[in-house]
């Protein structure tokens, strides 16, 4: 009896000290976030009618005030299917994250079993068991609660490349689009020049069948208006692809949107844009979040591959009735109770789990340098952006400039070609000046707005929290 209570007080002591250490011990490095090098403020000037305050840019598109521009976004929204993907990613590592946690837990289990078997004459022999079993594999190395953590940094950094999908998604329709309205305003800005020279052709045919003007002067009126018809099925099949690109990134068939784009202008520029400071776009970008929630997730395995160099401890135990008869399984007497302890570990493998270790921590260096150079590559979006912006609006208010010049002097020309004042080649001089300029300004309007909505992409806008939460989501994904 006294050894019995011996052997039973020695259990209970080991399996204290299991809890114990299993609450105690964490192998691994502790995360603690990178700390980047930021300015305090941007290098580039913002341009004119920039503001350095915060403000919302999650819709940064309404600010534009297109509808058909907020509609297509909206659209893609709902249903491209990389945006779709990205979701699933989300709700793969969520479930993921469970598993993780699942492993902190017991496993319980309950079987049954029913036999019968005689030989001959004999009479028949029952056997008649039923009970639960349970088994945990006590976390001492805390290999499991790495394992958790890296499980959940992984969710979160899937997460954040699901907001990314969602303002890179954005931007995409956007410059799409304004792809395709400025290809409409160069198309437009052609046909009305080819009929101003389809003009000009048939007014110096009938000169010269009055024999004030030359041949040469008719075929090079003739060779300016080919030429402007030339430019018109390339500005078509841009045009066509941009709007069979909005189709597929709207989850439509390409050609869906040819007929309802048909007709419309580019967006307005909003008269003033919030830049923020340097600090506050890094929180905002959602790359930016990503690669630092995978530098936490590598961090964490650190601990789980320096966990499995160390012995496993398990207890398992069961509870059951095993009887001859059915009737009997009630009695005391069927009752069968086990409890088990037991250690295991690898005790030669090569070198195999301190190469992992090794290995592992090389992932995390990784990790790392590429979460730096994604803080830097945010930095330059900006500052490319705010250059390029900057610069877009002084090249088209210069190509206003001399587009309203253009013009002026193209009717001038006009008058005084057809008064015989001036000669056939200043004429058509003006005429390939207008168009030029004409062209050059519809495109620096395109391209101006298209430095905009760089800059909103790279200022992090595109997306808010709300985008990334799910009717689905489970109470215990969340964590302080």
């Amino acid at each position: 009896m006294k050894t019995s209570l011996r052997s039973c007080s020695t259990r209970l002591g080991v399996g204290a000290l299991a809890v114990f250490m299993a609450g105690c011990a964490t192998l691994g490095p502790d995360y603690q976030a990178p700390v980047a090098a930021v300015p305090e403020a941007w290098h580039a000037a913002p341009a004119s009618g920039s503001a350095t305050g915060s403000a919302s840019i999650e819709r940064w598109w309404q600010q534009l005030g297109d509808a058909s521009l907020s509609e297509l976004i909206d659209q893609a929204l709902r249903a491209n299917p990389d945006l779709q993907a990205a979701r699933a990613a989300v709700q793969a590592s969520r479930a993921q994250e469970r598993v993780a946690r699942a492993g902190q837990m017991p496993s319980v289990g309950a079987s049954g079993n029913a036999s019968a078997s005689g030989r001959g004459d004999a009479a028949v022999s029952e056997r008649w068991t039923a009970g639960f079993d349970a088994g945990w594999e006590i976390d001492i190395f805390g290999g499991v609660r790495r394992g958790v953590e890296a499980a959940r940094a992984d969710r979160e950094a899937a997460s954040a490349n699901l907001a990314n999908t969602h303002a890179s998604l954005a931007a995409e329709v956007a410059l799409n689009y304004v792809t395709l309205r400025t290809g409409q305003a160069r198309l437009a800005i052609a046909r009305r020049n080819l009929a101003a020279q389809q003009e000009t052709l048939q007014l110096t045919d009938w000169r010269a069948q009055a024999g004030l003007a030359s041949s040469v002067e008719v075929e090079q009126a003739r060779t300016n208006t080919e030429q402007t018809r030339a430019q018109i099925p390339s500005l078509q099949t841009g045009i066509a692809s941009a709007a069979n690109r909005l189709a597929v990134l709207t989850g439509q068939a390409p050609g869906a949107l040819q007929t309802t784009l048909a007709d419309g202008g580019l967006p307005a520029v909003p008269t003033a844009i919030a830049v923020g400071i340097p600090a506050e776009v890094l929180r905002q970008r959602p790359d930016v979040q990503a690669a630092e929630r995978a530098l936490a997730a590598e961090t964490a395995r650190i601990g789980v591959a320096e966990a499995a160099r160390w012995p496993g401890f398990t207890l398992s135990g069961s509870i059951g009735l095993e009887a001859v008869t059915f009737g009997a399984l009630g009695n005391g007497a069927s009752v069968l109770r086990t409890l088990a302890a037991g250690i295991g570990g690898v005790l030669f493998d090569g070198g195999a789990l301190a190469a992992r270790v090794e290995q592992q921590g090389a992932v995390r260096e990784q990790r790392l340098h590429s979460y730096r150079s994604t803080v830097l590559a945010a930095l330059e979006d900006v500052e490319n952006a705010l250059t390029a912006l900057d610069n877009t609006a002084r090249r088209r208010d210069a190509l206003a400039a001399a587009s309203a010049a253009a013009r002026n002097a193209k009717l001038l020309a006009a008058d005084r070609y057809r008064s015989g004042l001036i000669d056939f080649q200043t004429m058509l001089d003006t005429e390939r000046s207008l168009l030029s300029t004409e062209d050059s300004l519809a495109s620096a309007e395109g391209e101006r707005l298209s430095a905009l909505i760089q800059l909103y992409k790279a200022l992090g806008g595109g997306w808010s929290r709300a985008d990334l939460t799910e009717p689905a989501d489970n109470p215990q994904d969340k964590h302080s």
